[in-house]
């Protein structure tokens, strides 16, 4: 079983270190991938505009000076012998709830890995980081639970940890309403320009008992899927019936007159 190992806050993290060492225990062949930096917030960005720099670690471990995506991207094109049989990523140092997986580089990392056909958690760790070691067991548990279910299979799925010590459960989980505050901090740099830092130091999200934001809050670790497609199916019909009003076809006469406005292109407006 090969195992690919990325996260978004950086080569040296500690969780990411407990999440190799599941591997391992699982027997797997492990390989990491992991940004040289931290790339919280990077969401699926992938670096276009300049080169990468790849440095080797340890045996199977590289750092890349990229985004968590570009860590998918180099491992499976450039680095791996062949496609890996599971991604991994995390574990956070922090929650990706409810809308944190928009903007969450994490929950990214193992999107990209679904969307290359590869099963991939993504894995966080919400409350009592200086126990990080102990997230090892609902990880290893969560990882065992699912890889029969999702083996061979697209998809993604997001895992919280509410507390490693005192977590009650594990919870299927929809994902929830998680939002922050749109502080904007600004202060003067020494040469007296200013800079802008963003806030968002005050959160609110749902508590109800179906979501990963209200399970969580109850103690339970969240497991949710993550749809690849992002097609708002409910509002795919509000669309029809708007586009229905100006006309579903750009339909010309055989004379190559448009419909009602005399030749194709001409506006009766310009005279």
């Amino acid at each position: 079983m090969l195992v690919l190992i990325t996260n978004d806050d950086g080569i040296n993290a500690q969780g990411l270190d407990v999440l190799k060492r599941v591997a391992m225990d699982m027997g797997a062949d492990v390989f990491v991938v992991a940004p040289e930096t931290e790339q919280s917030g990077s969401s699926h960005a992938i670096t276009l505009l300049r080169s990468l720099r790849l440095r080797e670690v340890a045996a199977n471990s590289f750092a890349l000076d990229g985004t968590p995506v570009d860590c998918l991207f180099i491992a499976v094109n450039h680095i791996l012998h062949r496609k890996p049989d599971l991604v991994l990523s995390g574990i956070n140092r922090g929650p990706n709830l409810g809308f944190d997986v928009i903007y969450s580089g994490t929950a990214a990392a193992a999107v990209e890995g679904a969307l290359k056909g590869i099963p991939s958690i993504a894995l966080s760790l919400v409350h009592g980081f200086e126990h990080m070691d102990l997230a090892a067991k609902p990880a290893r548990t969560v990882i065992d639970a699912l890889w029969p279910a999702i083996r061979g299979k697209a998809v993604a799925v997001n895992v919280n940890i509410p507390d490693a010590e005192t977590f009650k459960g594990y919870r299927a989980a929809r994902l929830g309403r998680r939002i922050y505050s749109g502080d904007v901090v600004v202060r003067t740099d020494p040469r007296g320009r200013q800079y802008l830092w963003i806030g968002g130091s005050r959160v609110t999200m749902d508590n109800e008992n179906d979501t990963d934001c209200g399970l969580i809050q109850r103690g339970y670790v969240t497991v949710s899927p993550i749809a690849l497609n992002l097609t708002d199916s409910a509002h795919l019909g509000m669309l029809n019936q708007a586009l229905a009003m100006i006309g579903g076809d750009n339909e010309r006469n055989n004379d190559g007159q448009g419909p009602d406005n005399g030749p194709a292109g001409y506006n009766q407006d310009n005279s």
